[in-house]
C-alpha cells in the first residue's frame, strides 16, 4: 500500500504504476457532470485545482451541529466524463481522477502526457468510503444542487487503485483486450 499524501506533485504521481494500491491522504474536490460541463465550457472554478484531485462523486452530505458532515461518498461512474477530463486535466494540471469504470483513451493520453492516474475506488462502499473523510472544508457551485456541486473534503487513508498510470498504461484496456482474446477461444 502506498501513501499518497497532500502535496500530489506530478513528480509522486509518475511515480506510480498502473496496479498500485494507494492511500489518500489529503484534500480532495468533488466533481461530477455539471462542474464538468461548467469547466470544459469556460468557467472559472472557485478553487484552485492545479495539483489537486477530482473525485467522480455525488456524495450525501447533512448537517450536525452546524457542520457538514458526510454519510456516503461512493464512486459514480467515470466514462461519463471523458469528453472534458482530458482537457480539464491539461488545463488545471489535476494530479489524479477517482472515480469506477475506468476512462477513455484521451483521458489516458492526458494523463501520460501530463503527469496525472486514474484512480479506481469501490463502487457499493459508500458508507464505508464516507468514513475516511475526516472534515469537509467548504462547498462550491451550488447552483447545480448538491450532489452536483463542488466539496472539499479532508479524507485520510482514502483506498482506491490506479487503473490508468502516468505512463500510458490502462488495467481497464488490458482487461478488454484479454476478454476479446478469450471470446475468441469460444467462437
Amino acid at each position: 500500500m502506498i501513501q499518497l499524501i497532500e502535496p500530489y506533485t506530478e513528480e509522486r504521481i509518475r511515480a506510480l504504476k498502473m496496479g498500485d494500491m494507494v492511500q489518500i491522504t489529503g484534500l480532495v474536490y468533488t466533481g461530477r457532470d455539471a462542474v464538468h460541463k461548467f469547466l470544459h465550457d469556460g468557467g472559472t472554478p472557485p478553487i484552485s485545482l492545479e495539483n489537486q484531485i477530482i473525485y467522480h462523486c455525488g456524495p450525501v452530505v447533512i448537517k450536525e451541529n452546524g457542520k457538514w458532515v458526510v454519510k456516503a461518498a461512493g464512486p459514480t461512474t467515470s466514462i461519463r466524463e471523458e469528453p472534458y477530463q482530458g482537457h480539464l486535466i491539461e488545463k488545471y494540471k489535476l494530479r489524479a481522477v477517482i472515480g469506477k469504470g475506468g476512462m477513455g483513451p484521451k483521458t489516458l493520453e492526458a494523463c501520460a502526457k501530463f503527469g496525472c492516474v486514474y484512480l479506481h475506488a469501490v463502487g457499493g462502499a459508500a458508507q464505508v468510503l464516507a468514513e475516511c473523510v475526516t472534515e469537509v472544508l467548504g462547498v462550491y457551485l451550488e447552483k447545480f444542487g448538491s450532489p452536483e456541486a463542488i466539496w472539499a473534503l479532508r479524507v485520510k487513508d482514502f483506498p482506491a487503485v490506479v487503473t490508468m498510470d502516468a505512463h500510458g498504461n490502462s488495467l481497464h484496456a488490458a482487461v478488454l483486450e484479454q476478454s476479446k482474446e478469450r471470446l475468441k477461444q469460444f467462437a
